[in-house]
């Protein structure tokens, strides 16, 4: 073991039981709460501005992001690069196409009659090619901004456009997934159909590293290339229904973004206009290319937690439930899946920079996901907008286009001088006090934190806290309340040092929530004569509660109900209990008449739920049973709280019916007539069978035809076979299973 390593595990100790001794106070719970915040699942249910969620959940400061211009558009459908540097980007939903120079100015190009610019290409000569929706056109704006209608196909849907090695236009339609060649031939432009490819909708077009046409379509998800001829080849046939992005990489590689049912809402089928997918209403889902499986695990708080390797624990290979998917189509044919999600939808991909993967938008809080081709996801940016719609790489530069609104962004390889990571917000369940915050970092980094009593902060939260500097533990200074949560500033080293990196990982914060009481929920008796016995449980490791550790935390132990048994006489009482704390609980179970005032006490130190009262320790009555429930076990003295709940009355009868004759049996040929009164001191009469001469018992009704009171008359007339002595014997049943019976001698002559 390292000095290192050694100094670090004694900072630990140290810091805990400084939390140990800090939490102490009065009328609250004996354990402290560790919330860490260690595992990249959590981290990506934060807030990111100018940070990068690293693969193994580190935050660093992300590459330098930049509002280029504003549109004031909602929307972004398309954007195109010209050779000058200007950047074209075709709006929704006034269809209007807006031109940015390298300067950064932006200016309106053309406004088009339709309502959304849903692709853009620039030709050999400069003009700019624009496809529209609904009823789609194809646009030819040339240097001068003069637009005119260069294609007008019979389509619904101008969804994509490429320009051939030859100069020709390919048109990419909907809703009959049509792709033509479009040429100046002369003064007026020539079409014609390159392909019909028996799909819905031709979504995306793109041109590889060897001028070969691409196109994805939808519903069948294809990656089709189309050959001069208007051969169409299969290269991949996706499980998600619709490719609706491609991008082809210098290694001659195809990037394919793939969307299911659920996320392909950019081409609404039957809608008139495009509209973007939706973002992920599970902001808490992980980005990367696995989707996130949570175990049966719970924290100290009993918060069901994830596992830190949670997201290696499902492939991003399986898509049975994937809303999108990025595939990565080899130039020999194979395929790969690089990322995928079963909560995000992807909206745009395009090859990082210097060949290093893939760039992934997302309609996730507007993020971008770098991919590597061995499918090791960074979340490198997170925008201000809705989504991610499109992206252009000029060299190492990136510009992104937004939805909601629809704005030009610019990043590259410098980084952010400064950055800011929000967690998300941590119930404690209840008001708690806070304890100590501290984490790993290298570099100038800052924590602060907030709390409030609503579930998402506002004006009733509190306001940031004054920076905690020292990465050894500080204590929080942020009033009591029920939710908080913290915030990260990372700013780059002093004087352009870039030998350190800025970076922070395992925040940890500590707090006690208050002790509240356990209340017993209800009280259960079970019919007389069922007892209940415990059944032998799996044991836990002894070693376990000796450590300190939450036994949970090795996985949840089963709680087998008791074993009911037949016991005469038994009154048993089951009952339901929680704990807000999670308390271990404790159970005493008390008694009193029902005419008298003060209990007293049959059981105490209860750990199980139910407990069977013996009947025959009781005089015969009504009870009343009481169960106290205390958090005692995980309390100091003093500090522990109780709950309690009354039982309805409860009848106790240990006394078994009397069971008299009524004058003398009388026979009379091969009958015989007797009559039997039956009277129970305490309940009332249930039932009575008749048995002739040790033969099978059957049921006998009183006079009055039902048994319902505490005394009743049976007059029976029962056949008796042949002379001589014959026995009658009568069992008669209270409603507490208690019996009596008699038997009497009749003589037949």
């Amino acid at each position: 073991m390292t000095t290192q390593t050694s100094s670090k595990r004694a900072v630990n100790i140290f810091l805990l039981l400084i939390v140990l001794t800090v939490l102490a106070v009065p009328t609250f719970g004996g354990e402290p709460v560790i919330w860490e915040t260690n595992s990249r699942t959590e981290l990506l249910r934060g807030d990111v501005r100018g940070v990068s969620i690293t693969d193994t959940g580190a935050l660093l400061l992300a590459p330098q992001f930049s509002q280029v211009f504003n549109t004031d558009q909602p929307y972004v459908w398309s954007s195109v690069a010209d050779g000058a540097g200007n950047i074209y980007l075709g709006t929704g939903h006034d269809g209007k196409i807006f031109r940015v120079g390298p300067d950064g100015k932006g200016t309106l190009v053309y406004d088009s009659p339709e309502l959304d610019v849903t692709a853009l290409a620039v030709g050999r000569d400069g003009a700019l090619y624009a496809g529209t929706s609904p009823d789609g056109k194809v646009y030819r704006i040339g240097a001068d901004g003069k637009a005119e209608v260069y294609f007008d196909p019979p389509d619904k849907y101008i969804w994509s456009l490429a320009i051939l090695p030859d100069g020709q236009l390919a048109v990419g339609t909907g809703d009959k997934g049509k792709l033509y060649r479009v040429t100046a031939a002369g003064a007026k432009p020539e079409s014609s159909l390159l392909v019909d490819t028996n799909e819905t909708h031709v979504i995306s077009l793109a041109v590889d590293a060897k001028g070969q046409l691409i196109a994805g379509t939808d519903p069948g998800g294809l990656v089709l290339r189309i050959s001069p001829e208007g051969k169409a080849f299969a290269l991949f046939d996706a499980p998600l229904r619709e490719i609706h992005a491609l991008a082809p990489a210098p290694d001659g590689s195809i990037y394919a973004l793939g969307l299911s049912e659920a996320a392909a809402g950019s081409p609404s089928r039957g809608s008139s206009t495009p509209t973007p997918s939706p973002q992920s209403s599970d902001s808490s889902s992980s980005g990367q290319g696995t989707a996130t499986v949570t175990i049966t695990a719970i924290d100290e708080s009993g918060t069901p937690i994830q596992s830190q390797q949670g997201a290696g624990s499902r492939s991003r290979n399986d898509l049975s439930n994937a809303r999108s998917a990025v595939f990565r189509i080899l130039p020999d044919g194979g395929t790969d899946v690089l990322w995928s999600s079963s909560s995000i939808t992807a909206f745009s991909v395009a090859p990082a920079p210097q060949g290093l993967g893939v760039l992934v938008g997302t309609a996730d809080k507007g993020r971008i996901y770098s991919v590597t081709n061995e499918g090791r996801d960074t979340l490198l940016l997170q925008s201000t907008e809705g989504q991610i719609s499109t992206f252009i790489v000029r060299g190492r530069d990136v510009f992104a286009t937004s939805s909601n609104q629809g704005k030009l962004f610019r990043f590259g390889e410098g980084l952010a001088s400064e950055g800011s990571y929000e967690s998300p917000v941590r119930d404690a369940k209840l008001v708690a006090s806070w304890g100590r915050i501290w984490w790993r970092a290298q570099g100038t980094v800052e924590l602060q934190t907030r709390t409030g009593n609503s579930e998402r902060p506002d004006t009733t939260w509190s306001e940031w806290s004054a920076p905690y500097r020292d990465a050894a533990g500080a204590q929080v200074n942020s009033p009591r309340a029920r939710f908080i949560q913290w915030r990260a500033v990372l700013r780059a080293p002093a004087g352009g040092a870039n030998n350190v990196s800025t970076r922070v990982e395992d925040v940890s914060v500590a707090y006690l929530p208050r002790n509240v009481a356990p209340e017993v929920l209800n009280i259960a008796v079970l019919p007389v004569g069922i007892g209940l016995q415990t059944i032998v449980q799996i044991q836990t490791d002894p070693n376990i509660e000796s450590s300190g550790l939450d036994p949970s935390l090795f996985g949840a132990s089963p709680q087998v109900p008791p074993r009911r048994v037949y016991q005469r006489g038994a009154r048993s009482l089951q009952w339901q209990a929680e704990d807000r704390n999670n308390d271990t609980l404790e159970y005493a179970v008390y008694y009193r008449s029902l005419n008298e005032s003060s209990f007293r006490l049959l059981k105490d130190k209860l750990r199980e739920n139910f407990y069977t009262v013996d009947g025959a320790a009781l005089a015969d009555g009504r009870y009343i049973f009481k169960v106290i429930a205390s958090d005692a076990p995980d309390n100091p003295g003093g500090q522990a709280l109780s709950g309690e709940r009354m039982s309805e009355p409860v009848d106790i009868d240990n006394t078994p019916p009397v069971i008299r004759t009524v004058g003398e049996a009388q026979a009379a040929g091969d009958h015989v007539r007797v009559v039997f009164d039956v009277e129970d001191a305490t309940g009332m009469v249930k039932r009575a069978d008749v048995s002739v001469d040790g033969g099978a018992w059957r049921g006998v009704f009183p006079d009055d035809g039902i048994a319902d009171s505490p005394r009743e008359r049976y007059t029976l007339d029962l056949p008796i076979a042949g002379a001589g002595e014959h026995t009658i014997s009568l069992r008669a049943f209270d409603m507490s299973g208690n019996v009596g019976s008699i038997r009497i001698a009749v003589r037949q002559k």
